[in-house]
This record gives C-alpha cells, sequence and structure tokens, in this order.
C-alpha cells in the first residue's frame, strides 16, 4: 500500500492583519476524493497540529462546489482537520507522496519551516513524489537538492500567478508574489493564461498545479507517478 501525506496550513490571518485566511478547502479535497477508492492510505498535517482553519472564501456558495460540500459535511473527514497531526511529528521517510494544499495562509507558514523542508527533500531524496497546488507551492521555495541547490532549480514549475493574485484582490495583502518567487529560485515558470483554469507542471517526480481549478490534475498526475514506484 502507498503511503500519501498532505499537508495544510496553521494559519488563520494574513500576518498581522485582521483579514482571515487558511487552507482553501477544495484543494485538499479535490486532490483527497481521486484516491478514495485507491489502495492508498492518506494521513492529514498541519503546521501545529490541531484546528485547521478554512478560509472563509472558500466556504462561500460560488466556490462550494458539489464534491467539497459533501466533505464539508462529513464530520469524520473533517475531524481529521480540527485534531490534524503536526508537520514535525511525521515519519516522513515512511511516505511515497507529499501534497501540500494552498490557501493565503501557507505564504505565512510554509517556506520558512524546517519540517516542511526536510520532509520535502526526505520524500524526493528517497524516490517519492513532491506535489503542491496554487499557493502551496510556496513549500517548495526554499527547499533543496541533495546538491544544495534549491529543488526547483531548472524544473518546470506552476503556481499561482500574479494575474490571479490582483483578480483575488489579495495582492496587496500577500507578503510576496509567488510567480515572481519562484522565478527567483532558477526554475521554468509557466501557467495558462486564461485565469482561473486549470493547468499542470510535471517535471519528473515533481508535479505542480496553478490554481483551485487544478488539484484534480495534481492528483491524476501522482496517480500515474505512483504506479512507477516500486
Amino acid at each position: 500500500m502507498k503511503n500519501i501525506m498532505i499537508v495544510n496550513t496553521s494559519a488563520d490571518y494574513f500576518g498581522d492583519n485582521s483579514k482571515p485566511t487558511g487552507l482553501w478547502l477544495g484543494e485538499l479535497v479535490h486532490f483527497y476524493n481521486q484516491f478514495k477508492n485507491e489502495d492508498v492510505n492518506i494521513d492529514i498535517y498541519n503546521m501545529t497540529g490541531g484546528n485547521t482553519p478554512i478560509d472563509p472564501v472558500s466556504l462561500s456558495p460560488f466556490m462550494l462546489d458539489k464534491v467539497t460540500k459533501a466533505y464539508y459535511k462529513d464530520n469524520d473527514f473533517m475531524n481529521q482537520l480540527r485534531y490534524a497531526q503536526p508537520i514535525s511529528e511525521a515519519l516522513v521517510e515512511d511516505y511515497d507522496v507529499i501534497y501540500f494544499t494552498g490557501g493565503h495562509g501557507v505564504m505565512f507558514d510554509f517556506p520558512e519551516n524546517s519540517a516542511v523542508q526536510n520532509a520535502i527533500e526526505t520524500i524526493y531524496n528517497k524516490g517519492g513524489i513532491v506535489s503542491a497546488v496554487c499557493h502551496g507551492i510556496a513549500a517548495l521555495l526554499n527547499a533543496k537538492n541533495s546538491s544544495g541547490e534549491y529543488l526547483i532549480k531548472d524544473k518546470d514549475i506552476t503556481g499561482f500567478s500574479n494575474v490571479e493574485e490582483v483578480l483575488a484582490n489579495r495582492d496587496t495583502l500577500v507578503p510576496f508574489h509567488l510567480q515572481n518567487e519562484i522565478k527567483k529560485r532558477g526554475a521554468y515558470y509557466s501557467f495558462r493564461r486564461q485565469p482561473f483554469t486549470p493547468y499542470v507542471q510535471v517535471d519528473g517526480r515533481l508535479i505542480t498545479g496553478q490554481n483551485p481549478q487544478s488539484p484534480k490534475l495534481v492528483a491524476e498526475e501522482v496517480k500515474k507517478q505512483l504506479n512507477l514506484i516500486d
């Protein structure tokens, strides 16, 4: 049986700003849902353990699609978010896949977290799959490869675009612009010009999705790669 760890934010506000944020629930659910009939084990973590904050915008009627709503009403599933394990306690060497969800909260607690970087480096270096969607790509920014260079250097990567940040009315609240930071690490950044449409980039065992519309595509690519792991 393959083991997948999903990592969510624990940040519930935009830094010192009073505007709430958190996990974008659909980015978790649409990935998770692709594995519900598969012979895999999935464990859910966040940064600090305990309750995982959910971005209220992701629960608005316009954003809450049928699949996400069903999981949101599933108390057993939601308890995994209410009582999440802290990533610092994960036995990362046991996992074949790591997946980072988005929501703006991750911009505040993913990039500098040593447990995040250790998990990425451990799983990738042992031949596992590293995947992320939307702002979750922030987790990859400071991870290094075995040569001490940025893991995403010279890799094909996507992530939430500057245009989408403006359209989401968050461009003045974010601590950095993900598109810019990806490029600064020497990655080959690309994105779909039509905002908020699904887009995925695959560079070997590194799989990234652009936006909240992309987690299903990320999951499908992870499935393909999992079939290649002995």
